[in-house]
């Protein structure tokens, strides 16, 4: 398994206090795993939420109308890549 850099450490915790995970810790959070379904267990509710902390922490805007929403919260991996990709847009 891959060691997380330190900005995608930042972003699983930001996964697990935003979205309240009590059964989960950051490290338990795979670069690769999926964030929805039977990854994760994470539902729209939570993209949302996930969402509106990232546009406030790191003025970076995913809009639930992306064409490419799915890619982009597929895994902690392209959810870190696509706010990089994206501050201050």
């Amino acid at each position: 398994m891959s060691e997380k850099t330190p900005f995608q450490h930042e972003i699983a915790e930001l996964i697990v206090t935003a979205l309240h995970l009590e059964d989960v810790a950051a490290d338990d959070i795979g670069l690769d795993d999926p964030l929805f379904g039977d990854g994760l267990g994470l539902d729209s509710v939570d993209a949302l939420e996930l969402s509106l902390e990232i546009s406030e922490r790191y003025d970076c805007m995913i809009r639930s109308d992306d064409p490419d929403i799915d890619v982009l919260f597929g895994s902690l991996r392209s959810l870190t890549a696509a706010i990089e990709t994206r501050r201050g847009e």
